[in-house]
């Protein structure tokens, strides 16, 4: 891939790990938007070359605009100038609980920013020549919570319909529904990509896995919503950013492929897992982690269970996660016990573990 990408959101969880990828792995050549929210972390590219302190970068392939999307001036000069030949988006706010807490800024950001993001593409796309034209893709990378809950059994394909639960999968929803939009009405070469629970380094420390491992090595309570029997299909994000390459290599404009890694576990059973590594890599002198488990009141509306059919992803584009549940967190935790210097400033200064989402 000698592409040049913008990637919205390239300083958050997912975001990050596809420059990563992007940088190490192909000949491209990019420019991360981002707002720099709460969950936007520089210092998580710092290994591919950005300066977090001025976000100036030593790799030539390499920039940083510290922009919002819902900017519209800001979206067209951004394009006019890098020129890109394809667009990441990842922009947006994505945890479930504090769109419980706060919704409005899911519904300005996951929509109004998706949509002057669309228009700001279309508009540059208009301008190219008729080759540039068909190779240039719009990619949206949204969520499996979309297509709301499931009963004990089955899977959610590309074909499954929409029900989403809380307010940010109804934003997100409505952000696929617009990229479809763009595609149907102006002809926008787009692709989707619905995507189970991702884990990984870099993990801002709000979400569950990043959340127990560090509340864990403090001494703190290991919260477990309800009783724990809430399923999710756990993706590492690494073989996550390796499925957006691929998708956006090879996908058919206008299609969606649904990204998961096949690792059904109740939420028990992911902070079980944790515990039992943490015990084996750094051994707490009371006694094991799991003695710090504290179930606490269920989040409003949670969906009971969450489980992808990457079957298209994998038979027509030769997708394959390199992780399993048990080698991926092996490799986060160890990630995490020797990276502090990336998540004790945001421990300290962002978020300390406290609940949110309670709905009040």
């Amino acid at each position: 891939m000698k592409k040049r990408c913008i990637v919205t959101g390239g300083a958050g969880f997912i975001g990050s790990a596809l420059v990563r990828q992007l940088l190490n792995e192909t000949d491209a050549t990019v420019l991360v938007v981002d707002k720099l929210t709460y969950a936007g972390v520089p210092e998580s590219l710092k290994e591919v070359g950005l300066v977090p302190e001025t976000l100036a970068s030593t790799n030539p392939r390499l920039a940083f605009l510290k922009a919002d999307i819902c900017d519209a001036e800001a979206m067209d000069q951004a394009f006019a100038a890098f020129r890109p030949d394809t667009i990441f988006h990842l922009a947006a706010e994505s945890h479930v609980d504090r769109s419980i807490d706060g919704p409005g800024e899911f519904i300005r950001t996951n929509i109004t920013g998706t949509t002057t993001l669309l228009q700001a593409a279309l508009s540059y796309w208009r301008t190219l020549d008729e080759d540039a034209r068909r190779a240039f893709r719009f990619q949206h990378i949204s969520t499996d919570e979309v297509y709301g809950t499931l009963g004990a059994t089955g899977y959610f394909t590309e074909k499954t319909p929409y029900s989403p639960h809380s307010p940010y999968s109804a934003s997100k929803a409505a952000s696929d529904h617009l990229v479809r939009a763009w595609h149907d009405t102006y002809g926008l070469p787009t692709l989707i990509t619905n995507c189970s629970n991702n884990y990984g380094p870099y993990h801002f420390p709000e979400k569950l896995i990043p959340l127990v491992i560090l509340n864990a090595l403090d001494g703190k309570p290991l919260p477990v919503y309800g009783k724990g029997a809430n399923v999710r299909d756990w993706l590492y994000v690494e073989d996550h950013a390796r499925a957006l390459i691929l998708v956006n290599e090879k996908g058919v404009p206008g299609e969606t492929y649904n990204v998961g890694g096949h690792n059904e576990r109740t939420n028990l059973e992911v902070v079980q897992t944790v515990c039992k590594v943490l015990d084996e890599l750094r051994p707490r002198p009371e006694g094991p982690y799991a003695d710090l488990i504290t179930h606490v009141a269920d989040r409003p509306g949670h969906d009971l269970r969450y489980a992808i059919d990457p079957t298209k992803l994998m038979t027509q584009l030769g997708w394959k996660p390199r992780e399993n549940f048990e080698t991926g967190i092996r490799r986060t935790v160890a990630w995490y016990l020797g990276n502090d210097w990336w998540w004790r400033p945001i421990r300290a200064n962002r978020y300390a573990g406290q609940r949110l989402g309670k709905g009040k």
